[in-house]
């Protein structure tokens, strides 16, 4: 197999990304003692490993995902966070072969036929896994705010995630998360120990905690017992009893570990340290016949405050993409390169440029540059703004808000069909004053439910579909000054 590279150095100028996506991912300068596991693991956290190929002469290995979607989430995660096994640095990319295919002539093979969890663990790691399901986590360097959420949509890569629980202990953000087995815990803690969630920042440190069983009295945005959703929300009061907060004075061990910088003072001192660096993006491989700076700016404005979008004159497939800062930049990459957009795979990379720059009046006749420092439509000006927890990967599922209350789900039905596409599914939500009363006025429930819609989530068939709806509804007028709100969803219908 060559995918360009006869060996794992850089003596050859190589194309990072040069192959169109693939479910197989070339990876290189892969040192020679690392193990098929120890790659395997760099796959789990995105879906299904179905295969494995290393070339131990060459410091290369060949990795197969279950889907393509998963290998281009893996490639957009690592070219944000550079991946390293064993301390030192490798290179992912996509392989030309759409497969991986072996034959007995050569002197690898391929392993691993169906792998979709961390290969066996050694006799030691299931002595140290039958201990707990329970993980306790701390996270180091918080520059970005982790949720709950974010912390149940990584760890539940590695098995059921039951009961989570996060709080502040000495200045730091923790967690402690219950897995429905010993081994799935094993396996979390193996593959992310020490892994940034966003880039060079968010970093977990984990390790097994000494209870065995969470009790989560409420669920809100600080505990959550996903096998009992019947539980109040508590009004955000916190879940810590007083078996767990007893283990937490007894478990200091992790904390020890870790830098005594407080996480506000890394916080501080990371917004100081970025303040003055660039948040310019380049986005080629553009649809240069539909591409707008509207339309960027609305894409882009998911992950970030745009201030200026320029499509370039002379190569219109490609446009330079200004965020408020570098770690929006850092965001916006990681989520939307090699998503699809006006039916292009689009490519998103860090540029060079400290800034765009605006052409001089009566030059820019083509409207190829537009100035957003000043756009009402920024989802994240507001200090402490929910949308900051609110941020996920492009998804087939959209999240709806600022509804009109006279507008029906086949008002919303049409209105998403007409982007091009096809509604799979819809869901309004209630509002929680209507269901806190259900028992004692379940009639003026029912009155209230056809009035009562503000939010709603809708499922298109497919994730270029929800972008596309997305880029032409946010913001759509529904009459009497209310325009609709449009996001990327976690969830599914």
């Amino acid at each position: 197999m060559n995918d360009g590279a006869s060996n794992g150095s850089d003596s050859k100028k190589l194309k990072v990304d040069a192959a169109p996506p693939s479910r197989v991912l070339h990876i290189r300068k892969v040192p020679s003692e690392v193990s098929d596991a120890e790659l395997i693991a760099l796959g789990l956290p995105f879906g299904k490993v179905t295969n494995i190929l290393t070339l131990k002469g060459k410091n290369q290995a060949f990795l197969e995902m279950g889907t393509e979607e998963a290998a281009i989430t893996m490639v957009n995660y690592y070219n944000s966070v550079p991946p390293s096994v064993r301390n030192m640095p490798i290179f992912i990319q996509y392989s030309n072969h759409k497969e991986l295919k072996t034959d007995s002539s050569n002197q690898t093979r391929a392993v691993l036929p169906a792998v979709s969890t961390v290969p066996s663990l050694s006799s030691d790691n299931q002595e140290a896994a039958g201990t707990s399901p329970v993980l306790r986590i701390v996270i180091d360097n918080l520059f970005y705010p982790v949720t709950l959420d974010v912390l149940q949509q990584i760890f539940s890569k590695f098995g059921t995630v039951m009961k989570i629980i996060t709080f502040t202990k000495n200045n730091q953000f923790q967690a402690l998360l219950q897995y429905s087995e010993p081994a799935h815990a094993q396996q979390a803690k193996q593959a992310l120990d020490c892994q940034n969630i966003y880039n060079s920042c968010c970093t977990l440190h984990i390790d097994f905690s000494k209870l065995v069983n969470l009790n989560v009295k409420y669920n809100n945005d600080k505990s959550r017992d996903y096998t009992r959703p019947e539980l109040p929300t508590g009004d955000g009061q916190h879940s810590l009893d007083s078996a767990v907060a007893a283990a937490l004075r007894k478990d200091s061990s992790l904390l020890g570990a870790l830098n005594p910088l407080s996480a506000a003072a890394v916080v501080a001192a990371g917004k100081v340290a970025l303040a003055g660096q660039p948040g310019v993006l380049l986005v080629s491989n553009l649809n240069e016949e539909m591409v707008t700076p509207q339309s960027l700016f609305t894409f882009f404005g998911v992950y970030g405050d745009v201030q200026r979008v320029k499509i370039l004159y002379n190569k219109k497939d490609s446009a330079l993409v200004q965020m408020s800062d570098c770690n929006q930049a850092q965001l916006a990459m990681s989520h939307l390169n090699g998503q699809k957009m006006y039916g292009n795979v689009i490519r998103v990379t860090l540029s060079k440029h400290q800034t765009v720059a605006l052409p001089r009046d009566g030059l820019d006749v083509q409207g190829l540059t537009k100035d957003y420092a000043n756009s009402p439509l920024h989802r994240f000006k507001k200090p402490g703004s929910k949308n900051f927890q609110n941020i996920f990967p492009p998804s087939a599922t959209l999240h709806l808000s600022n509804i009109p209350q006279n507008v029906t789900e086949d008002d919303l039905q049409l209105l998403f069909t007409n982007t091009g596409g096809t509604v799979k599914a819809f869901k309004f939500f209630h509002s929680k004053a209507t269901h806190m009363h259900r028992r004692q006025e379940v009639t003026q429930w029912r009155r209230n439910q056809e009035r009562d819609h503000k939010m709603a989530l809708i499922q298109m068939s497919t994730v270029e579909e929800a972008i596309q709806a997305l880029i032409d509804l946010h913001n759509y007028s529904m009459g009497g000054n209310q325009h609709l709100r449009v996001s990327f969803s976690k969830s599914s219908i």
